[in-house]
């Protein structure tokens, strides 16, 4: 997985308001102001610590608007933040440089999501080779797909896992964390709804992204997903990737590439252009950028439901 040089700024995404049950509390284990020091690595699961942690926690997010997360390189005060947190939450093989950094500096706090996501090997990672190298595209079916968010379900099994872990580390305020995570499955599960039934009746069952983000909502829904990149968004296909999603665009009746927020949509646009289909925006959720960043998880993934179901003609 290639990562950039890109320096992380301070900050974190400012996150509209779940309806919450229980905020107040008795003060927390051993935080800052009475509170519980909680860092999340990304998004996805910085939106679950604020959503089920309310008013006990303080939550540091490692990864900023407008930051793509496959390419956080930490600073040395982001380091010294998860070394003080009580918990730590992250997805191990997602960014490399938080794993060294919860290994060096907080083994105890640090919590992996992954085996709560039930990660697979989707066989939807392609291999990357070095510029100028001219190779046939593959797969590497043994990678296990990080993207365990945009399935409603797994999403929910990391909500009760990190959930569990809140109340362990902060038993005085256990039964809120239990309250808010409540409101949230109740939330998750409306969503999961609202897909089955949005995209049970599509007359494509095709869609094209810019990376192989969505291998688990594919699966989930009954779609097939053909991603132009591997796991890693700004990886660049090969000539041959090129050829064969543009096949598949002119064979299958594919009327949309997708693109995403974070990365450039010039390969997008050049296969769109080339093939004469449209493009538009389906967001991996990853990270906020700067325009969205007053968005939610449930309001990008409500959003890329309406997008898919425009593109593959759902009735």
């Amino acid at each position: 997985m290639r990562s950039s040089a890109r320096a992380v700024v301070a900050g974190a995404a400012v996150l509209a308001a779940v309806a919450l049950a229980g905020c107040g509390g008795s003060p927390s284990a051993g935080g800052s102001g009475g509170k519980l020091d909680v860092v999340a690595s990304f998004y996805p699961l910085e939106f679950i610590a604020r959503t089920v942690g309310g008013d006990a926690v303080n939550v540091t997010t490692l990864t900023a608007p407008g930051v793509e997360p496959h390419d956080l390189e930490l600073t040395p005060k982001q380091v010294g933040q998860i070394a003080a947190a009580k918990l730590v939450v992250y997805e191990k093989s997602l960014q490399p440089a938080v794993d060294e950094a919860v290994e060096q500096n907080a083994k105890d706090a640090g919590f992996d999501v992954a085996p709560a996501g039930q990660l697979e090997a989707t066989g939807a990672d392609f291999e990357e080779h070095e510029e100028g190298e001219v190779k046939p595209a593959a797969h590497n079916e043994k990678a296990l797909d990080p993207h365990f968010w945009l399935d409603p379900i797994r999403y929910a099994a990391v909500v009760n896992a990190v959930t569990d872990k809140l109340a362990t580390a902060d038993s005085a305020n256990a039964d809120g964390y239990k309250a808010r995570a409540k409101t949230l499955l109740d939330e998750v599960g409306k969503l999961d709804g609202e897909y089955k039934t949005g995209l049970a009746n599509c007359k494509l069952k095709t869609f094209v992204t810019s990376h192989e983000a969505f291998a688990y909502l594919a699966k989930r829904y009954g779609l097939t997903m053909v991603g132009i990149a591997g796991f890693t968004p700004d990886a660049e296909p090969t000539p041959t990737r090129i050829e064969e999603v543009q096949k598949i665009v002119k064979n299958q009746h594919v009327t949309t590439i997708f693109y995403e927020e974070l990365v450039s949509p010039k390969v997008a646009e050049t296969i769109a252009r080339d093939v004469g289909v449209k493009t538009a925006v389906l967001s991996p959720i990853e990270g906020l950028s700067d325009a969205n960043s007053q968005e939610t998880y449930l309001s990008l993934m409500r959003e890329n439901l309406q997008e898919l179901r425009k593109a593959n003609s759902c009735a």
